[in-house]
């Protein structure tokens, strides 16, 4: 990805959102709180409440009217993400659910109709099914892998009343690729707004924008913030979608801290280097997995034996370090327990993109339409560790399944 036609995306890292001007010729921009911004005038005042309401505020070095449309600190965040995604708008949310849930109610309305990938992050499944019930939306859960099938069979998915498609690609427990342009691009004809849930891939290694998506949400939690001392969530949209984004957002007052933009805009520093090294290490340990008796595939979809493989190096420019373990059957439960609870460099969290290597089990018998597979499956997010300690903590692992009654 290049800036004026120059600048690559590990370059784009380190120059966007700084103005050296702004930051008193710092490198980092500062850190201002605040909330009541004074204006030096009634004109002042007025100019600034016009350009708030017809959408004009944040723009280029225009002060906004009021903190909670955002300070010096997240237009910087919010410039340098919207530069990286090629999109026209990006806004900050409390966290990556938030974001989800927001992307959706931004744009559908009682009456209405969601498509859902059935592999979806679990909580954004439980706001579909358990929340938008309640504002008279109506969600399906479809086979994320229905792209496979031809456009037709992903046309008939649609209503007259659909109003938005989600998607997430891969699957953050079951890893399967979905056809990004083509969904968006059926979304598009049937003039419903496609959003899609990128925090695998990155701002870095996937634009679903320039895909035809029309908002593309992160869970900035993970890889953005990269330190696991951050809760957040994004969004970017293109110019078609912003507008209701920017109202919704408005309207239910919601905004992040400064510091925690700060924090989300150096992390977008490192992302590049630390990325490649999760990178490495997954792969390291890949190769050690694949070769144990117990492990019947690995999913992944950077790896060639993955059924995605093919749409991944297609769309995508690279991959990060979240990959699921599916074993063969016939394991006991206390054998996985032996498994899992014995490890002492993985730690046992629900996250992943920080520094710190995680391994969970997965339960991916919460989508209607999972793997086609009834073994355990766990799941890594691989960490900055040494890739050879990681992987003898993994053979202690098996040992311990293997030992256990």
């Amino acid at each position: 990805m290049k800036e004026n036609g120059t600048d690559r995306s590990a370059t784009q890292l380190v120059r966007l959102g700084r103005d050296t001007r702004a930051s008193f010729d710092f490198v980092n921009p500062p850190l201002v709180r605040g909330s009541t911004v004074l204006h030096g005038d009634v004109a002042d005042m007025r100019e600034r409440v016009r350009r708030r309401n017809e959408g004009e505020d944040g723009e280029g070095d225009t002060p906004v009217a009021y903190g909670i449309y955002g300070t010096p600190t997240h237009l910087a965040f919010y410039k340098a993400l919207t530069a990286l995604e090629g999109g026209h708008r990006s806004w900050a949310f409390p966290s990556g659910l938030t974001a989800c849930t927001m992307a959706i109610l931004a744009y559908v309305q009682h009456g209405d109709h969601v498509l859902i990938p059935d592999s979806v992050y679990w909580p954004t499944r439980r706001f579909a099914r358990d929340t938008l019930p309640r504002y008279g939306v109506e969600a399906s859960f479809y086979d994320p892998r229905v792209g496979e099938q031809g456009r037709g069979a992903v046309e008939a998915l649609f209503r007259p009343n659909t109003r938005l498609l989600f998607l997430e690609s891969p699957g953050s427990l079951t890893f399967e690729m979905q056809d990004v342009p083509l969904m968006a691009d059926v979304a598009r004809a049937r003039g419903a707004v496609s959003v899609i849930d990128n925090t695998w891939a990155t701002p870095l290694y996937f634009q679903p924008l320039a895909h035809g998506v029309d908002v593309s949400v992160h869970a900035a939690t993970k890889y953005i913030g990269g330190h696991s001392d951050l809760i957040m969530g994004t969004v970017t949209c293109n110019e078609r979608a912003w507008p209701r984004m920017r109202e919704t957002v408005h309207h239910y007052g919601l905004t992040t801290s400064p510091d925690d933009c700060w924090l989300a805009l150096r992390g977008l520093r490192s992302m590049g280097a630390r990325l490649a090294q999760h990178r490495a290490t997954a792969e390291s340990m890949i190769a050690w997995l694949k070769r144990q008796p117990e492990v019947e595939r690995i999913l992944y979809p950077a790896d060639p034996d993955d059924a995605g493989h093919a749409l991944w190096k297609r769309d995508m420019s690279g991959a990060s370090g979240l990959f699921g373990v599916a074993l063969k059957q016939g394991i006991a439960e206390a054998r996985f327990h032996a498994f899992v609870d014995g490890m002492r460099l993985f730690g046992r969290g629900y996250s992943w993109g920080g520094f710190e290597s995680l391994l969970i089990p997965a339960l991916p018998e919460r989508a209607v339409v999972p793997l086609a597979h009834s073994g355990r499956v766990f799941r890594i997010g691989a960490g900055l560790e040494d890739a050879s300690d990681l992987i003898a903590d993994l053979e202690a692992g098996f040992a311990r399944l293997r030992a256990a009654g």
